[in-house]
């Protein structure tokens, strides 16, 4: 170690690496964990979180570190790349430390994106593994979700084809009059499929179901995994589930998975979910993996439960929020943060050269298409300009009172004039700057990165929510909309105004999350504007809601819960070796 990225591909390190990975056994010693306390699941063990948790919970907690990004590029600002690396870093160090990311979800994996395991020396292993369902959570979710759609058509089915007597006498249950026009969930399935957003199911005769308009969403979009990313154990977990809506009844009323008497087989699909995976860097410091939850419309975090796990186990703890400072950070900072209790002690904004040249009005990238020159020599211009975007999200940061570390990914095509260029615009916008090759040198690369981190944990903080609870709907949206995204005000379409009035008016959705729904492409609600635009107000046309994970998740603009399949996807690489059976093709971006 370091393996030579310049002739070995992500997969080949991380199977290089792979050869020497801590058995289960290996695990329990290594972080003195009971006997019964790491469950084996082949080469990735899960952790017993009820069992650990339970013997540790009077360990002060470690420092907590979060990482997050500017605002999103087709590059890959490399989020998982400098999370895995912080960690060898800290681990390089001599350091007690440990993480936790997302699982994956399967769309991405065989789509234009690839999987998200990070890259080059900073790699989380087992690649193969982590990128191809792990220990089957999205799989127990899947099964979870589907079995409330089973459950909501098979009663539907049952309520039109029997009356009151009959149904009561064949199931002993009371009707429930389903509204077939106001079915709240769909199907879900783990990979992009444009063709499943909008579906007719229940086509042939009284036995085959019940007829009407459906749809599918992808895995990691379902109001299930967002739960499991928020929950603080499996009692939460069996009465969040409980309280889904999946549908309304001809008078305006929810109907349940409680309802539907499904709520108890609900969970115990997902009965495993609520322990942690537990994988490693390419260097073998233990980094977890779980939940995987839809940036865009749910938390996008990983869980609770396993930050409280890491923060007792580890003296440093890193986690990962998806999308940049806008979407992932906003969400860490006033709504996990605000559900698990935990305070942050510093975030680590990354930030690449060639991502700072788009957002200065560089041209145009498209995936699979050759880079322009611009971003293949110096352009410090563009880099200067660019630099707004990035102190727009220094200052989201400073906003919740916690300090930043500008981690600048560092690429053999960065010019040292480049990289002055955005340390000294970081230092003015009052963040240390680190500058980091983790992806060639491992944590060897991450020394100075890991120093800035351990000084601002070191300092004080003054952590505190963007708003009260107390605060109302539109208050809270028009308080985002303007401190986070820069917009001048919010525009509320009449429906969705309607709504928020409604919500308004009953104290019970006070306590429900403030969850945006907004491209993470821009900080605008317009993908295409990049940079750092002014003079502009944030529409939002609808209010969506999760009432088993307490969300209201306000929209500004149209977002699919169904990603497409691109014209050249990742799987068209994917293969097994038949003489070792072995993955190969398996790529990523992030």
């Amino acid at each position: 170690m370091p393996y030579d990225v310049s002739k070995m591909a992500d997969w080949q390190i991380a199977e290089a690496a792979e050869e020497h990975m801590p058995t289960p056994e290996e695990w329990r010693e290594k972080l003195g964990l009971q006997k019964d306390e790491i469950i084996p699941y082949g080469k990735t063990p899960k952790l017993d979180f009820l069992k650990i948790i339970n013997r540790l919970k009077d360990q002060p907690d470690g420092k907590y570190i979060e990482v997050t990004a500017v605002t999103p590029t087709p590059f890959g600002e490399g989020k998982t790349t400098t999370t895995m690396g912080l960690i060898e870093g800290l681990g390089k160090q001599g350091l007690n430390v440990g993480g936790c990311i997302r699982q994956p979800s399967g769309g991405p994996t065989m789509n234009v994106k690839g999987t998200a395991a990070g890259g080059g020396n900073a790699v989380l292993i087992p690649h193969t593994e982590f990128s191809m369902g792990l220990t089957g959570d999205i799989n127990d979710i899947m099964n979870a979700h589907n079995l409330a759609m089973v459950a909501l058509q098979a009663r539907m089915q049952h309520e039109r084809n029997y009356d009151d007597e009959q149904l009561k006498r064949l199931s002993g249950t009371r009707r429930l009059d389903i509204d077939p026009n106001r079915i709240e969930m769909g199907w879900i399935i783990d990979f992009c499929a444009q063709s499943l957003r909008n579906i007719v199911i229940g086509l042939g005769g009284r036995m085959d179901g019940f007829l009407m308009q459906s749809k599918f969403g992808i895995a990691v979009s379902s109001e299930l995994m967002a739960i499991l990313s928020i929950v603080r154990d499996l009692a939460d977990l069996r009465k969040r589930l409980a309280e889904i809506t999946v549908a309304y009844d001809k008078k305006g009323n929810p109907v349940t998975a409680n309802d539907l008497q499904v709520a108890g087989a609900m969970t115990a699909w997902m009965r495993n979910t609520i322990n942690p995976t537990l994988c490693c860097t390419a260097e073998y410091q233990p980094c977890m993996v779980h939940a995987g939850p839809f940036a865009n419309i749910a938390v996008g975090q990983s869980s609770i439960i396993a930050d409280r796990l890491g923060l007792k186990m580890f003296d440093y703890h890193v986690t990962e929020s998806g999308f940049a400072a806008d979407i992932g950070f906003e969400k860490f900072w006033n709504v996990k943060c605000r559900y698990s209790g935990l305070k942050p002690n510093v975030s680590v904004l990354v930030a690449t050269v060639r991502s700072l040249k788009m957002h200065g009005g560089g041209p145009k990238v498209t995936p699979g298409v050759a880079l322009p020159e611009a971003y293949r020599k110096a352009a410090p211009a563009l880099v200067e300009k660019g630099c707004t975007n990035l102190v727009h999200h220094i200052n989201i940061i400073r906003a919740a009172g916690i300090n930043p570390v500008v981690c600048v990914n560092s690429f053999p095509t960065d010019t040292p004039e480049e990289v002055a260029i955005v340390r000294r615009a970081a230092e003015a916008a009052g963040a240390r700057c680190a500058v980091s090759t983790h992806f060639a040198n491992g944590g060897a690369g991450a020394g100075q990165l890991a120093d800035a981190v351990k000084e601002a944990c070191n300092e004080k903080n003054d952590f505190k929510f963007l708003y009260p609870n107390e605060m109302k709907l539109r208050q809270r949206v028009e308080k985002v909309a303007k401190v986070v995204y820069g917009a001048d005000g919010v525009a509320w379409a009449p429906e969705a105004e309607e709504k928020a009035k409604r919500f308004e008016a009953d104290p019970k959705y006070d306590e429900y999350a403030t969850m945006m729904v907004k491209t993470h492409l821009s900080l605008t609600h317009d993908p295409t504007i990049k940079g750092t635009p002014k003079g502009w107000t944030l529409p939002i046309r609808d209010i969506l809601i999760y009432s088993g994970a307490k969300f209201l998740c306000p929209m500004a603009g149209t977002i699919s819960l169904m990603p497409g399949t691109g014209s050249d996807p990742a799987f068209r690489k994917v293969d097994v070796d038949v003489n070792t059976g072995k993955v190969r093709g398996l790529h990523e971006v992030d």
